[in-house]
């Protein structure tokens, strides 16, 4: 199955570095051997001229929570329902606090 999305960042750190708009592409492929000239002929047409960098790196579905992420899990749980953040709330903390 391959499947890709593509990213336009005009925001936030890269911008800020970069001064311009980055572009990336990701492409998920369930076997190497799905990798054929379609790939390649979707980078051109979306990259056109552009210098770009192609990047390969295996996918590791094998992640395991450490001892510390499943106790701050638990600590969590333990927590008051009433005092829950919503994942957009803390994201938007995390923002304000960190720029992220």
């Amino acid at each position: 199955m391959l499947k890709f999305d593509i990213y336009k960042l005009s925001t936030g750190r890269f911008k800020k570095q970069l001064n311009k708009n980055i572009m990336y592409t990701t492409y998920h492929l369930t076997s190497a051997q799905e990798l054929n000239s379609d790939i390649l002929d979707s980078i051109k047409a979306t990259f056109k001229s552009k210098p770009i960098t192609i990047i390969v790196e295996e996918d590791e579905d094998d992640f395991e929570l450490t001892t510390e992420m499943k106790g701050v899990l638990d600590e969590r749980l333990k927590e008051d329902e009433k005092t829950y953040l919503t994942a957009g709330e803390s994201i938007n903390l995390l923002n304000k606090k960190y720029g992220l």
